[in-house]
Formats: C-alpha cells, structure tokens, sequence
C-alpha cells in the first residue's frame, strides 16, 4: 500500500519513562543498528491500530503497559536508499511516511520482551536520553527522527510529572 509519491504509511514509536528516557533497540543481525520500534501500517488498521501491534511485535509490550500522550500532527517521510529498497517490494517504492506516538510506560521494565517471537526484530533494549537517538540511528533516518522528537518534546514534560510505575533498570 503505496500512496501516489512512493510512500509505504507506517508508524514510529517512543516509548518514554518518567525519568525523560527512551526505549531504544538493537536490530538483530551482527551489526550496530539501533532504531525505535515501527513498522508499517496494514490497509485495515488505523495508525492506532498498526501502533500497538508493532509494540507487540517487536518488543512484547501490550496496549495496557503504556499510554498514547502525543502524535505528530502530519506524517514525516524518509526515502530509503536506493540500495536497501526491496527489490520484491512495489513498482515506485520510495521510502516510509510515519505518523510518530509518544507513549509513555506504564508497566515495569521486566514486561519488555524483544525475544517475544521466534524471528525477533531486536536483540537488545536500554533506556537511553530522549536526543541521543538522533546521534546513532542510521543516517538516513535522522532528519525524521529530529523532527519527530522536536514536535513531541513538549509532551514529554507531562511524562516526567507523572508518578512513577514500578520500574527497574532496562536492558533486554
């Protein structure tokens, strides 16, 4: 599911604690790619929908243990090199237009599972500040990844003044 420039919809997740940190993960596969979980948006879901599907998939947390808190307003794009387009994917494929959720965790660390599934789209989570995915996510996302933070930076005031669930330090 294309829209008419090229782009697949997809959402991109933050999950934060009330400590003003972000769920960050390793991409499975031997090599230092670190990411927020996304994923793309199937043709009968909502962003919504897509949102707490690929945060089961990909690090085995259920609607319950976290809360929506902000969304981007519009949808920001990226375009995928040339070189890692899919060659099975469709004619015109371009690259991703997420729509970005901030959530903020409600359950304890220990819910966080990337090993959930058998074919695990992460082996690794930590905790790191909110701007320091910006330095390390893979260059052709950092501009989405930016923007994206920048506009739900307001939001992440209100997860810091809230009060604290049973949490302990994560790594996965």
């Amino acid at each position: 599911m294309l829209d008419a420039d090229g782009f697949r919809p997809n959402v991109g997740i933050v999950v934060a604690n009330n400590r003003e940190q972000v769920l960050f993960a390793r991409r499975v596969g031997g090599f230092d790619a670190w990411q927020f979980p996304q994923g793309g948006i199937q043709e009968s879901e909502t962003p919504e929908d897509a949102l707490y599907r690929e945060l089961d998939e990909e690090v085995g947390l259920d609607a319950v243990c976290v809360e929506i808190v902000a969304e981007t307003q519009d949808w920001l794009r990226y375009e995928l090199p040339p070189q890692l387009r899919r060659s099975n994917s469709d004619p015109g494929f371009i690259g991703q237009k997420q729509k970005w959720f901030l959530l903020r965790m409600l359950a304890d660390d220990s819910q966080v599972d990337v090993h959930r599934f058998d074919e695990p789209e992460f082996d690794h989570w930590q905790w790191v500040s909110y701007w320091y995915p910006i330095t390390k996510v893979i260059a052709f996302k950092r501009d989405v990844y930016r923007k994206a933070l920048a506009e739900l930076a307001p939001a992440l005031r209100e997860i810091a003044n809230s009060p604290a669930p049973s949490a302990t330090a994560g790594v996965g």
